[in-house]
């Protein structure tokens, strides 16, 4: 669903995106994030909490947009993880570079767990292998399909 609306802070125009990719997944483009970089980074802030796990990628978990954003995606479906936030910086630039500024990381994607900042593609990657997702993943209440997977082998 597209809607047009009016920032808040500012009063000027903007478009948002919001819509359902399945019933886990929620996709949405940056709601109407205004031009003043404090407002951005505010609403940052409130987006990295609305969900367990939020990722800001490049493209949409159905259809990444490039090699690292399809890495992420498919290593939380490897565990499971169905239920996130995903923003696509793609739609919007403001978003992308206030996405970089508000975590102090240069890339994307950008993975966060209940608000905090976990880091990007190599740093999901390296706590997929060593364990340390699994363990990341219990604290926020999520079983990792991988662990259960090992149990029911067992």
């Amino acid at each position: 669903m597209c809607t047009a609306g009016r920032c808040l802070r500012s009063g000027s125009a903007a478009f948002f995106l919001s819509k359902p990719v399945d019933s886990r997944v929620r996709l949405a483009s940056a709601r109407l994030l205004c031009s003043a970089s404090s407002d951005i980074q505010k609403d940052l802030g409130e987006m990295v909490k609305k969900d367990k796990v939020v990722v800001f990628m490049k493209g949409t978990p159905a259809q990444p947009m490039c090699g690292f954003s399809n890495a992420v995606v498919q290593i939380l479906r490897m565990h499971g993880v169905d239920h996130y936030g995903a923003y696509n910086v793609l739609e919007d630039q403001d978003l992308r570079q206030g996405v970089k500024d508000f975590s102090n990381w240069p890339t994307i994607p950008q993975v966060y767990f209940n608000g905090e900042f976990v880091g990007g593609c190599d740093i999901l990657l390296q706590m997929h292998q060593n364990g340390d997702l699994v363990e990341e993943l219990k604290k926020l209440g999520i079983t990792s399909a991988l662990l259960e997977a090992e149990k029911e082998s067992k």
